[in-house]
């Protein structure tokens, strides 16, 4: 399978640069599939799983939430908000999360923004459970 550049960086620094037959990940409208000789695009990158096929065959998952991916004359570059690579995921610490997230959206008295906030803290922890090994 043919195969292409791939570099994913975060605020914290290089997360992945190699190559890779294929790149999965949500965008703001819905998942998309990079593979070899993609056109240039650009999107901004939602909340979810992300999965790196590598030209051995294996796969990497990782929790990707928020920012922008581009392809440019065959290159793919992923500028993440948030990229957790799935064995680092603490699965206990995530389902916590979760738990807290859908304790405070039990409440009935929530303001507008503290809701809305609980929602994302319940969205980020439920994508980091899924993927957490």
């Amino acid at each position: 399978m043919a195969e292409f550049n791939i570099k994913v960086v975060t605020p914290d620094g290089c997360a992945f640069e190699g190559t890779a037959t294929r790149f999965v990940c949500r965008t703001i409208t819905g998942d998309l599939a990079i593979l070899a000789g993609h056109t240039d695009y650009c999107t901004a990158i939602g909340m979810g799983e992300a999965h790196i096929l590598l030209p051995d065959g294996t796969t990497r998952s990782a929790a990707c939430m928020g920012g922008a991916l581009t392809v440019l004359k065959g290159e793919c570059h992923v500028m993440a908000t948030t990229w957790e690579w799935a064995e680092a995921i603490d699965k206990a610490r995530a389902e916590a999360s979760r738990a807290r997230a859908e304790k405070e959206l039990a409440q009935k008295d929530l303001e507008a923004r503290e809701f809305e906030l609980a929602q994302a803290r319940l969205k980020r922890a439920l994508v980091r459970t899924s993927v957490a090994k």
